[in-house]
């Protein structure tokens, strides 16, 4: 007979229990769901909630599969919350008035953002910092607010301020406690990651609290007036100074809360009324702790499905709260017990002030791993924190896993034992991970997959790569689980089949869900825009095609670590007019941007808000610049020397032929940015051997050098072919290009290409046309430069392309009115 479960609440935890019910067979009937939940929304990804700020979107973010809940007959009721538990009928009542009989209940109600009783704190212009519904509120406010404030110096709380600063505000934080991240980070560490916050303009003051809102006549926030008597100025307030459980319903119902409140529960998540449950944020466990992290409630949602069903063995024994993430740019780590109380404990530390670094493990007596904070550089923390609180010794001297690199290098993860827990999220052992890997798994998508290793916090990514790496594992030869054909397959795939949209590439290739993932959706973008010309597609950002886009291609502008986007415009030759640039000067003043030269003679512009974009390019454009393209893997620019036109060495325009290259493959999507360089001599003032495409001028014409980059093995370029005239140098420029664009694969830079398919082979298909290619390649190259339209100019010809870029997604048809309005000066920004 088939039992009725209802689950009170639909986040990550709850969702999560759905998903390990359905593992176990629990829905083929046995059990039926009914899913209560206040949010509008389904669960959607609350521990990468700030990526909304910079353009990812809800749907995005959701984490049911798109036929999960269908599948699986689960009853998913949103926006419908439970207002009354009864336990002793075993029913709940809704805010509809429906009431709903239960055979089992789960409570995973999370919790809510506790806001300190300070007056003015409900005045407009307040918010808390917690659902995806308080992200629009706040990006809404924001448009017309100048300075903002965050009370809470925590996790959350820093999060909250670096979306602020993404979102053009003049940014605070208070924390009451002395220092940032108190529970988290000693003062050493919390002393590094402020050096690091305020480095980037953001005040922080600590040991203080909030005493008031100041509000003007109408009610709407001004300022915050600290306990101090300090005065900040801000007209965004917002509170993420901790949480409470969400424990109501329980606590009216009869049922047990701690003291602190979190409905108490045993090993077994089973609260005092055996056929009710907690999980998650909500619950206090029998060592009474109520956690904030998503790993714990996880945990939770893992002993609850066996207790429904599975042989009930599993029980929750509490668990580390391990954390690392990325705030405002900087990395932050803590894991095991980094303030043991321990009085024989050692502390190993390294720090260094100037990069913001600080690194500290703490040792027992014994020499065993208690636990560390590592802040500014937690790329070792994959290899620590399996050690932290076991009995093992680490596999090398503690000094060589803080050393900066070039020092001694640490033990790799192949060290750890098989019973190592990789994945805290998932409780996700190494020996789980090799087990997979034994079964054909071969990539870290797979691991993800198989596992679910990964698809937590995200935290331990490198440290499964490296597991990978470690077994000896040869990267699958497809895109990803939605693909099996390589880049250079599914390109000619594309191009024969003349497909025009990603649904009709994964229809007639691809497996899986409608959807795609992160590594396949912007490999077709790609693949769209570079034969975009032949398919008769125009703009990447056309409706079917902006959502392929990553980060950077989707605004058109490269994000920064703050969340911010650079402004690059195009300098063909390094060549500008003094209008020109008094028109980048201006824009930089107005719009408060950092200015630099780059190492290919053009003018970056930091700081820009993405709603900020269309109304500075117009400047840009209208002054005669285009798109710098520096968001793009594709041609990025072609770097020159003065050449003949100045120099006594010169042998040849440089310049020009520099400004001939750029504007011939401007905006040619390739499958990792391409840089060229020009040198007018046999001085290589311009570099051109550490380019993709490299040219030297000598007395007797051109030589041609391709295959030339940096990264992580930078190689010199090789000489394809020699003593060319400008006309056969453009032609076999045209023949590697699209041979490049064609056949290789993701993210390979033409120097892995070149050495993949060998220089000869190269050779030999561009320069003698072997397998008679040429004409077909230099006809594509042709296309493509008489297709080629500025990008930005025609995101501003068309309403409906600027609209993605209005400052919040509920904006009003005429709100793309703003994008043409006055820019700020930097003297009102300040």
């Amino acid at each position: 007979m088939t039992r009725t479960l209802v689950v009170v609440g639909h986040g990550m935890v709850g969702q999560r229990l759905l998903e390990e019910l359905a593992e176990r067979g629990a829905f083929d009937g046995a059990w039926r769901a009914v899913v209560l939940a206040e949010e509008r929304r389904p669960a959607y990804d609350r521990v990468h909630l700030s990526a909304r700020f910079t353009g990812t979107s809800a749907e995005e973010l959701t984490l049911p599969a798109a036929d999960f809940l269908d599948r699986h007959g689960i009853d998913l009721r949103l926006g419908d919350p439970v207002t009354a538990l009864d336990a002793a009928r075993r029913t709940v009542t809704t805010a509809s008035g429906r009431t709903v009989a239960y055979d089992a209940l789960v409570l995973a109600t999370g919790s809510y953002p506790f806001v300190p009783p300070v007056p003015g704190a409900d005045s407009s212009g307040c918010f808390t910092y917690r659902t995806l519904d308080d992200v629009d509120a706040i990006t809404a406010y924001a448009g017309g607010a100048r300075t903002g404030v965050v009370v809470g110096g925590g996790l959350l709380g820093l999060e909250a301020a670096g979306a602020l600063r993404s979102l053009g505000l003049r940014t605070r934080v208070v924390e009451f406690a002395p220092r940032l991240m108190p529970l988290q980070l000693d003062e050493g560490g919390a002393a590094a990651l402020r050096g690091a916050i305020e480095g980037m303009g953001i005040g922080v003051h600590t040991g203080v609290g909030a005493q008031r809102v100041e509000t003007d006549a109408d009610g709407t926030a001004q300022g915050l007036r600290l306990s101090d008597g300090h005065l900040v100025e801000a007209d965004l307030v917002v509170f993420s100074a901790g949480v409470r459980p969400r424990d109501r319903l329980a606590r009216e119902a009869g049922l047990l809360v701690g003291d602190r409140g979190g409905v108490a529960v045993d090993r077994w998540c089973r609260t005092t009324d055996p056929a009710v449950y907690a999980v998650g944020e909500c619950a206090q466990t029998c060592d009474g702790q109520v956690y904030g992290l998503v790993a714990p409630g996880y945990q939770m949602a893992r002993v609850v499905a066996e207790q429904l069903h599975g042989t009930g063995e599993s029980a929750f024994e509490g668990t580390d709260t391990d954390t690392k993430l990325k705030l405002l740019g900087a990395d932050v780590a803590s894991f095991g017990d980094p303030f043991s109380a321990d009085g024989q404990r050692v502390e190993v530390q390294f720090s260094d002030s100037r990069s913001g670094v600080y690194k500290k493990l703490v040792l027992g007596a014994d020499g065993r791993l208690l636990g560390g904070i590592l802040v500014g550089d937690a790329a070792a923390y994959g290899l620590l924190k399996p050690h932290a609180g076991t009995e093992r010794p680490l596999p090398a001297a503690p000094e060589s896993f803080l050393l900066p690199v070039g020092a001694e290098a640490p033990a790799g993860a192949e060290l750890l034992p098989d019973e190592a827990v990789v994945c805290s999220c998932h409780n996700v052992s190494k020996g789980a991970v090799r087990a997979a890997v034994a079964d054909g798994v071969t990539d870290l998508a797979g691991i993800k997959s198989c596992t679910r290793a990964g698809t937590g916090c995200g935290g331990c990514a490198g440290t499964l790569q490296s597991l990978l790496d470690g077994f000896g594992v040869q990267p699958r030869r497809g895109l990803c689980e939605h693909f099996d054909l390589s880049r250079s397959e599914l390109y000619e795939a594309v191009r024969a089949g003349r497909l025009t949209s990603f649904a009709a590439v994964l229809a007639a290739h691809g497996t899986g869900g409608e959807d795609g993932c992160a590594v396949c959706k912007p490999l077709v973008g790609s693949l769209l825009a570079t034969l975009g010309p032949e398919l008769g597609l125009t703009h990447i950002l056309d409706p079917g095609q902006r959502g392929l886009q990553d980060s950077n291609d989707r605004y058109l502008a490269n994000l920064q670590k703050d969340g911010s986007y650079s402004v690059v415009p195009r300098i063909p030759g390094g060549e500008l007019t003094p209008e020109q640039l008094i028109v980048i000067g201006e824009v930089a003043r107005d719009f408060g941007l950092y200015t630099k030269i780059t190492g290919g003679q053009r003018i970056d512009l930091f700081g820009a808000r993405a709603e900020q974009l269309p109304s500075i390019w117009r400047r840009l454009v209208d002054a005669g610049f285009e798109s710098g393209h520096a968001y793009g893997k594709s041609l990025r620019t072609v770097k020159s020397c003065v050449g003949s036109r100045w120099c006594r060495f010169g042998q040849g325009d440089s310049v020009q032929l520099a400004i001939d290259l750029e504007l011939r493959y401007r905006g040619l999507r390739t499958p990792h940015k391409v840089k060229g360089g020009v040198s007018g001599c046999l001085r290589e003032c311009a570099e051109a051997r550490g380019k993709d495409i490299g040219v030297i001028a000598t007395a007797n014409g051109w030589n041609l050098y391709v295959g030339g980059n940096g990264g992580t093995n930078p190689r010199h370029a090789d000489l394809l072919a020699a003593d060319l005239s400008a006309e056969q140098l453009l032609r076999l420029t045209d023949r590697f290009l699209m041979y490049y664009a064609r056949t290789g694969e993701r993210l390979e830079r033409t120097a892995a290409w070149l050495e993949r398919l060998g220089l000869d082979h190269v050779r030999r298909i561009v320069v003698d046309d072997a397998e008679g290619l040429a004409a077909e390649l230099e006809a594509a190259a042709d296309r493509h430069v008489a297709a080629y339209r500025d990008e930005w100019q025609a995101v501003l010809a068309d309403p409906a392309k600027l609209r993605a870029f209005a400052p919040f997604v509920n904006s009003p048809d005429e709100s793309v009115a703003f994008l043409d309005s006055p820019a700020p000066s930097l003297q009102e920004h300040r």
